[in-house]
């Protein structure tokens, strides 16, 4: 009788789970924001969005096709969603010309050369982000004010961590409903924080991700800020309206929930999550209080990209059977 014993490596255990759907569902999860991006900025926020996926995917195809050879990776929407999220972390009045050199960045440089999905140390959409910022500071920080006329060029503002950095809010008095509903400057991506936390719930809900990374970040943050609020200002109600400012303003939410998740740059236990959540909400505000730029969500995820290793390395779950 033949021996039917069949010697694999692993995985043993299959499921329904695929890249696909996987990258399918933060598509429909950033959805929300998108339409209400489209609201607060006007409609030239889908020629920005169409020009980022569209060239992500390009580039991504003639990459593999001519350098990285193999089977095409278009397939499974994972420069789709660089894409999207490359032009949500943009300015709603940027050339697209810069959008075109931001996709060529994302994937020419921080992904394909590693090999693709799945082998690249850094997240490729925040890798283009900050070698935008650095490299185009002026447009990357040129923001347009709230309009429903498409791009306003004529008419941009500083963003509330621009103004806050240079001391011209006052906390007690600052509109926080308007900046939950998106009625401020900056990236078309981060202005919809109820969209996003939408878009956060319903990635929860399909078990996308888990609570871990986006909570400890999101905590870290207003504890963070809160502490810093208690010794600088005379009142708990301003040091709290300190916090929920950080919160709202900039990429931390938009952050927190679609970038620092990134499968492939973050932990995979759930302490090394919350050790990695920690580091970046603690790294932005460092940046934000004592650093050159106003914002720095970028900078802290790039930065605990770097240490994911090690917290992979020393931060393992208990061997089966072990004791201790």
């Amino acid at each position: 009788m033949a021996n039917r014993t069949i010697v694999a490596s692993a995985p043993h255990i299959h499921s329904s789970l695929s890249t696909t759907r996987l990258m399918g569902d933060v598509i429909i999860a950033l959805l929300p924001a998108l339409a209400v991006s489209v609201y607060v900025y006007g409609w030239g926020v889908l020629g920005i969005t169409a020009m980022s996926i569209g060239c992500c995917v390009l580039f991504e195809a003639l990459i593999q096709k001519f350098f990285v050879r193999g089977k095409q990776t278009i397939t499974n929407l994972s420069a789709v969603v660089t894409g999207l999220l490359l032009a949500m972390n943009m300015p709603a009045n940027i050339p697209l010309w810069i959008v075109v050199v931001g996709a060529l960045v994302a994937i020419g440089v921080a992904k394909m050369p590693f090999g693709g999905l799945g082998k690249n140390p850094f997240n490729p959409a925040i890798v283009a982000r900050v070698f935008l910022l650095i490299a185009y500071p002026v447009q990357m920080t040129s923001f347009a004010m709230p309009s429903t006329e498409g791009f306003v060029d004529a008419y941009s503002g500083a963003t509330p961590l621009a103004a806050a950095k240079a001391g011209l809010l006052n906390f007690a008095e600052y509109d926080m409903l308007g900046m939950l509903a998106g009625n401020m400057a900056g990236s078309f991506g981060e202005v919809a924080t109820l969209a996003l936390l939408l878009g956060f719930a319903y990635l929860l809900v399909r078990r996308v991700i888990t609570w871990h990374i986006p909570v400890s970040i999101l905590a870290t943050v207003a504890i963070f800020a809160a502490l810093y609020g208690a010794f600088s200002f005379d009142t708990p109600h301003l040091a709290s309206n300190f916090a929920l400012f950080h919160l709202l303003s900039g990429g931390v939410v938009l952050g927190a929930v679609f970038m620092a998740t990134d499968y492939v740059t973050s932990p995979m236990t759930t302490k090394g999550m919350v050790i990695y959540g920690v580091g970046i909400g603690a790294l932005t505000m460092i940046i934000r209080l004592w650093g050159a730029y106003p914002e720095g969500m970028s900078f802290a995820i790039l930065i605990m990209n770097s240490v994911v290793p090690l917290i992979n390395k020393y931060i393992k779950p208990r061997r089966f059977g072990a004791k201790k």
